[in-house]
């Protein structure tokens, strides 16, 4: 797909630009990424991989709750979600992976290994970084995966594959989609309101929408159980978490998951949309800390 400005996006992600943003950055080689790294220094390390749309912010509440448990985190937005680079280039599952490899490696974090945790589209996402460096994940913490849905011949997604249509889509029809698809992740409609409006702001600097489209044409959501069961056979400790009530990756998935994923721990977090880290981030944090910390005691044993 031709790389396009939507309507609407009316800034420009500039180095003067990142001056006046919160957040730290630094230059990869497929360009800047935006993230934050806190917590205490001598915490084990959580690596936090975001869905589809939402920027580092996203993680506020559950990197606070990990952080007072003694963890230290480290979240990014992707490439075209946030304050990091609208990059012209194949948004697919290896870009985000080599982003999260290349980040953690020039931030120094890989001395020991690193828990990882994936929601939704982050999901496959942090399966395939952990397929391809499986000795830097002590854990893997699964959180509402895309992925196992089956391909359907009317899934928009099949339009997508044509680039003029994906372009036409995206132009025309972009932004409506996309309020339209944030208006399903969440049950709390105060806390629906906060997650569009955090997301339709970093949706003002261009190429945001390209971005989005590009990643629905080369990164598929459906159909992954190759995935899911490769993920299953590399012997990572994993803890795999859902809401009772996600209308976007519904629970109907719940089983194949944990068949194909063998997990440790799983868990159904009660009155959750699809956003568990964002909706219940104590809940999540309760079920993440305790796993992180039982892995790292029998490493330091």
């Amino acid at each position: 797909m031709k790389y396009f400005v939507a309507s609407g996006e009316d800034r420009r992600l500039t180095a003067e630009a990142r001056q006046a943003l919160r957040g730290s950055f630094v230059e990869l080689s497929d360009g800047v990424t935006h993230y934050e790294l806190k917590g205490p220094e001598d915490g084990d390390v959580v690596v936090l991989a975001g869905g589809l749309t939402i920027p580092l912010f996203y993680w506020d509440r559950l990197a606070t709750e990990l952080n007072a448990r003694g963890l230290r985190t480290l979240a990014c937005s992707a490439y075209g979600r946030g304050y990091s680079d609208r990059v012209r280039a194949r948004y697919d599952e290896n870009l985000f992976a080599r982003q999260l490899a290349e980040l953690t490696d020039r931030l120094d974090l890989t001395a020991r290994p690193l828990h990882l945790v994936g929601t939704s589209m982050g999901a496959l996402v942090s399966m395939t970084y952990a397929a391809r460096h499986p000795s830097s994940v002590s854990t893997l913490t699964i959180v509402g995966p895309a992925g196992l849905a089956k391909p359907r011949l009317t899934s928009p997604h099949r339009l997508l594959r044509n680039d003029w249509a994906a372009g036409l889509v995206a132009r025309r029809r972009g932004l409506h989609i996309l309020q339209g698809h944030l208006g399903h992740n969440v049950r709390d409609p105060g806390l629906g309101a906060e997650l569009t409006e955090m997301v339709l702001d970093a949706f003002r600097f261009e190429g945001s929408l390209y971005a989005v489209f590009d990643t629905l044409q080369h990164l598929p959501v459906s159909g992954r159980d190759d995935l899911f069961r490769q993920t299953g056979a590399l012997g990572i400790p994993t803890l795999l978490l859902w809401g009772d009530e996600d209308d976007v990756t519904p629970m109907a998935h719940f089983d194949t998951a944990r068949t194909l994923l063998r997990p440790r721990h799983h868990h159904v977090i009660a009155e959750c949309g699809h956003m568990a880290p964002f909706e219940r981030p104590r809940d999540v944090a309760d079920r993440i800390a305790p796993f992180v910390a039982a892995r790292t005691e029998r490493l330091d044993s």
